[in-house]
């Protein structure tokens, strides 16, 4: 079959994306590519559900900016097709002299970033908006909400058949041919011709990539992500949203505490190593995955600059005392029997050559195909301003 515009991964930046090319050009020809037996199975389906608010991110970033356009679009886009959110609000804690000017740079970049709604708190003022929280000082965001990502892609993918989109699951794309006037992606059961390609293939884009004939600058290093559940008694003294001040080294947000629409409460999540790329547990074993990382120059410099680091992020994850004390820095009360099980995700973390962990969104062009090679959080948030800015990217004849 033939399909003009060809989209690799049925995450909700795939998704997300098929559905702008449909509603920018009606009776388009769209046809989007999943290896898996349903849609949003691997990032988007373990993420922790947060709206981010876009304090976290360089005024004038890529993330800043779709993050902002990204939180609108997705409160329209919730309210118009009845899924569920709930506004709980977010305090990011400073429980050490230290983190007191990261606090402080938060509330500008925040200011910067077109947040009107951000509250510095001292101690006291905490103790009213977070009871069972101690710390030196917050920056109080009253207005992030939670939400069902997977109800999301749902609702996308209705909007997608209704345009006449078409999605094919078990279809896993390992060859892109590319042609002056055509691309063909071929799957395990079938090749399909197009006249572009949009990878949003996640965990896999840089061999989507590969795949295509490029060379991209960065590569996928997996960090699983494990939470715990709070004890009920424990979480029912937690009101909204509970973040430590994050180190800028890094592109994650450190163990927090997140409330869920069930009602339970989860702590997490860590950064560890996976050992594949879809490795959700120590068990997950690929040795795929793990001789191409550590064949990787770019591999070896990260780890040779953050080994310490990740010494410790894997003394969390071996150790549930070394997991309270972490959370107990701002959640003095916890005991080790407080965290019950819980689940875990995988972030697609993108890395170059020197070492470097990419904190911005990334793309890369080729003539008939763009590349999505690092749409880590908070692409969830900002799936539909992502979807924008990939559709301005292709040429009016290619659709």
């Amino acid at each position: 079959m033939s399909a003009p515009i060809i989209i690799v991964g049925g995450g909700i930046v795939g998704l997300a994306t098929a559905r702008e090319l449909l509603l920018r050009n009606p009776g388009a020809d769209v046809l989007l590519l999943e290896k898996e037996a349903h849609l949003a199975t691997h990032q988007t389906g373990h993420n922790s559900g947060v709206i981010h608010s876009g304090v976290y991110y360089a005024p004038g970033s890529a993330k800043a900016l779709g993050c902002r356009e990204g939180v609108a679009l997705m409160n329209e886009f919730c309210d118009r097709h009845d899924i569920p959110r709930r506004a709980v609000g977010k305090v990011i804690v400073a429980t050490l002299p230290g983190e007191l000017p990261g606090l402080e740079k938060l509330h500008r970049q925040g200011v910067a970033n077109g947040l009107s709604d951000l509250r510095m708190l001292d101690r006291d003022a905490l103790r009213e908006v977070e009871p069972a929280v101690t710390g030196l000082a917050a920056l109080h965001i009253p207005g992030v909400a939670i939400v069902d990502y997977t109800r999301v892609c749902e609702k996308l993918r209705k909007e997608i058949d209704e345009a006449g989109g078409i999605i094919r699951t078990h279809s896993h794309v390992y060859k892109v041919i590319c042609y002056p006037s055509e691309i063909i992606a071929v799957t395990d059961t079938d090749e399909y011709r197009g006249t572009f390609l949009i990878n949003c293939g996640g965990l896999q884009c840089d061999r989507v990539a590969r795949a295509s004939g490029i060379e991209p600058p960065v590569r996928l290093i997996p960090f699983r992500g494990e939470y715990y559940t709070l004890r009920k008694e424990v979480a029912d003294t937690v009101r909204g949203l509970v973040y430590p001040v994050p180190d800028p080294r890094y592109p994650f947000l450190g163990v927090h505490l997140t409330p869920t629409l069930t009602g339970d409460v989860t702590a997490g999540p860590n950064a560890v190593l996976a050992l594949a790329r879809e490795g959700y547990r120590w068990t997950d074993i690929s040795l795929r995955d793990i001789r191409e990382m550590t064949m990787y120059s770019g591999f070896w410099r990260m780890a040779a600059q953050h080994w310490r680091t990740g010494v410790y992020e894997v003394s969390r994850s071996l150790s549930r005392k070394s997991y309270a004390d972490c959370v107990r820095r701002f959640l003095s009360d916890l005991s080790v029997d407080d965290l019950g099980p819980g689940g875990s995700g995988v972030r697609a973390q993108a890395v170059d050559a020197s070492g470097q962990l990419i904190h911005d969104f990334l793309h890369v062009r080729q003539e008939r195909a763009v590349h999505i090679l690092n749409a880590p959080s908070p692409a969830a948030t900002a799936s539909l301003s992502i979807a924008k800015r990939i559709v301005d990217l292709i040429e009016p004849g290619s659709i």
